[in-house]
């Protein structure tokens, strides 16, 4: 079972055996399982004031997320400046509650804030259950239907 306290880094802070972790993780499951052939790492992982928030087992990472600030909200995210997404679990650690955890993370952190997301359809109520409520139409993403969610700010 996975420690399941989260780490935080910014990309100046990511040792380069954590970069590799979290690249792997990500690789397996949106490239390998889910054929998702569409660019997986980009600059916004490079950005200072984004997140990388994961849970880590003895195999690696077994769970991880990022979180993208804007300037200014962006369309399709409400007013929300802060976007979770990159959200995977290893295979072999679903079912464990660590991506809630990731989200509870979030939340803890920035909750004050309204959050938005995009999510892969077949997961939403796991961000419903988390406050997240579903706005617009379904749409496909790199294949894959997905649904925005937003999150109000919280006092």
């Amino acid at each position: 079972m996975p420690e399941t306290s989260p780490m935080l880094r910014t990309w100046g802070e990511l040792s380069l055996d954590e970069f590799f972790e979290i690249a792997r993780v990500r690789t397996e499951v949106f490239f390998l399982e889910q054929r998702i052939d569409e660019e997986e790492l980009d600059e916004r992982d490079r950005e200072e004031t984004t997140e990388h928030v994961w849970i880590s087992d003895d195999r690696g990472v077994a769970a991880y997320l990022r979180v993208v600030v804007d300037e200014q909200p962006q369309e399709g995210n409400r007013d929300a400046r802060r976007l979770i997404g990159r959200v995977v679990t290893r295979a072999d650690c679903r079912g464990q509650g660590l991506a809630r955890r990731l989200i509870e993370h979030v939340i803890e952190r920035h909750g004050h804030e309204p959050l938005a997301l995009h999510s892969q359809s077949y997961i939403q109520p796991l961000y419903a259950a988390l406050g997240f409520e579903p706005y617009g139409d379904e749409y496909v993403e790199a294949g894959i239907p997905h649904v925005s969610m937003y999150r109000a700010a919280t006092a």
